[in-house]
């Protein structure tokens, strides 16, 4: 393996690791479909702040994906209280924000490098050859490091806040109680996604992000009911994902991007049939032991 396909495996671990990790307390809310819109949302803020800056650099674009990630979650938040059912409204705050990107983009920045298929798709193969400098030397693939930076700042935080997190994850009511501010951190683990998000997007856009950010965290769902194990296995099978779908991806000559995403939906399927305690086999054949045992009590 030379280091061509170490940088596209490594910066696909990052990008499946951090969002699995993240968009694992998503799933613990039961909000899985917010990381869709909000993943689909920061478009219109990207476009914008290309539009009225000029400039495709990480700032602009992280700032301008960041406002609307968290408009996003305002906005499902203030038409569920309006009588919205949550689905619902979340399905018309993304695909309104997304329809608005998608036109604003084809019609003032088609030509230059912020396009469609760069936004959307991404293309990892690229990855190893935009480099970052520190002056004039070459440091190391842009998108490495700038997923690497990302990770760390999401276990920073999460880190600092496990207990906030974790009470809000599993009981906002009660969190409530004890005077922790559940909005404070709702709107935190918003930021949270919006920046792992955005931050995906030059190295597997954000089509393949949505997968990342919840496939393995539903896997390691399934796999455990430990919250400290559950965000250990995300990790693991986000990398696991990346480094199977970049083998399976030269085995068949086929998009890289798209075959990490497809092995992450394979170990989900894996899980969901043979987890210990969740998998419907796994779940068939204890029941099958139970019946078996109580025939032989009765004989």
């Amino acid at each position: 393996m030379d280091s061509y396909d170490l940088a596209i495996i490594v910066t696909g671990a990052l990008v499946a690791g951090s969002c699995g990790f993240i968009g694992s307390f998503l799933i613990l809310r039961g909000m899985a479909l917010l990381g869709d819109a909000i993943s689909h949302s920061v478009l219109l803020g990207i476009v914008l702040a290309f539009l009225i800056t000029g400039d495709t650099s990480i700032v602009p674009m992280f700032v301008g994906a960041l406002i609307f990630g968290l408009l996003t979650a305002v906005m499902v938040q203030a038409l569920n209280r309006g009588g919205v059912e949550g689905d619902a409204a979340t399905g018309v705050t993304f695909t309104a924000f997304f329809a608005l990107g998608v036109v604003l983009l084809t019609a003032f920045a088609g030509r230059v490098h912020l396009d469609l298929d760069h936004v959307l798709y991404g293309e990892i193969a690229y990855v190893p050859w935009d480099l970052l400098y520190l002056g004039d030397v070459a440091i190391g693939p842009k998108a490495l490091w700038t997923m690497g930076i990302v990770f760390l700042i999401d276990l920073l935080v999460v880190g600092a806040f496990s207990k906030e997190f974790k009470i809000c994850s599993f009981d906002p009511g009660m969190a409530a109680s004890l005077g922790i501010n559940v909005a404070l951190f709702h709107y935190l683990m918003t930021a949270l996604v919006s920046l792992t998000t955005v931050a995906a997007f030059e190295s597997v856009g954000a089509i393949l992000a949505v997968a990342m950010l919840i496939v393995p965290g539903a896997t390691a769902y399934l796999l455990t009911d430990s919250l400290g194990r559950m965000l250990g296995l995300s990790v693991a099978v986000g990398s696991l994902s990346a480094a199977g779908g970049y083998l399976l991806a030269t085995w068949l000559d086929s998009s890289i991007s798209g075959a990490m995403a497809a092995t992450a939906g394979a170990l989900f399927l894996l899980a969901f049939l043979f987890s210990p305690t969740h998998g419907v086999i796994s779940r068939a054949l204890a029941r099958r032991r139970v019946g078996h045992r109580g025939e032989s009590m009765l004989q």
